[in-house]
């Protein structure tokens, strides 16, 4: 674990997870915080809990942007007993409420080779669904400090939850925004994903700090940069699609990579052909 959070903006902090480079962020107002993301695991969580408790001992609500392991395995060590409340869209409710041991059998498969250490706590990690449904927005407050949820549309899954804290003008994208590597399109709607980031960028103004799923926090000029890069990427797919080309002609022309642009192709034509 990182050193603890730094203050990005008025009273919101970001702590960087140094394995995978997952950021959290903790939000505080006059009654209460909210605390984006938990996590790999009940061993990061834990260390994760000593360290918000160094920042603030107001009453915590928490908050996933979306449903892979890496921002929510945590969840029933930073609930508590009795649980806090957790807040997220309602598919990525259902996957860990309805399929906690494929996400699990998944998340041990994707780290087991590059961090076995890791992939041994997490198959051991309790996990907890969310408790409280985003659909399209929510709207809490935190006392003095008012914070909005939005789904932004399919994007980097179809779960995918943004966090707006209009008065220190932060945004926190989840993975529909990377820094510290290409997008992760495994579970993605490639095709749908310039749209989600488009919809958040209506969120932000010119001094806007956005946090990232993983890496440095960035700012406007890098979404935009990366939505451009993403909206190419679709039309890409789109074309090739239309011609009968394979992904793989994709994956040679378009950004991000080739294996990451290769998935995304992948994704988009599943897409495209009506069976995602």
């Amino acid at each position: 674990m990182s050193a603890g959070f730094s203050e990005v903006a008025d009273r919101v902090y970001v702590l960087r997870e140094p394995l995978l480079r997952v950021n959290v962020t903790l939000v505080v107002g006059d009654d209460e915080a909210l605390l984006v993301d938990t996590l790999s695991s009940a061993g990061q969580a834990t260390e994760l809990a000593a360290a918000v408790g160094r920042v603030t001992d107001r009453p915590l609500t928490l908050v996933n942007t979306h449903h892979h392991y890496d921002h929510c395995f945590g969840n029933a060590v930073l609930a508590g007993d009795p649980p806090r409340p957790v807040y997220a869209h309602e598919r990525a409710a259902a996957a860990l409420r309805d399929e906690p041991e494929r996400l699990r059998r998944e998340a041990y498969e994707e780290v087991r080779t590059e961090h076995p250490e890791l992939a041994a706590e997490l198959a051991d990690t309790p996990l907890l669904a969310p408790t409280h449904m985003v659909h399209t927005e929510t709207a809490l407050d935190l006392g003095g400090r008012r914070v909005l949820l939005r789904h932004p549309g399919r994007g980097h899954t179809d779960a995918d939850v943004v966090v707006h804290v209009p008065d220190a003008d932060v945004l926190v994208a989840g993975d529909l925004v990377e820094q510290s590597g290409p997008p992760a399109f495994e579970d993605s709607y490639p095709l749908q994903w310039p749209d989600a980031v488009a919809d958040l960028l209506r969120l932000t103004t010119a001094r806007t700090v956005v946090v990232p799923g993983h890496g440095d926090p960035v700012d406007v000029g890098f979404v935009r940069a990366q939505h451009a890069e993403l909206a190419r990427l679709a039309w890409l797919i789109r074309a090739a699609h239309t011609g009968d080309a394979p992904p793989e002609r994709v994956a040679a022309e378009a950004p991000f990579g080739a294996r990451a642009a290769l998935i995304a192709a992948r994704r988009g034509y599943i897409e495209l052909n009506g069976t995602v």
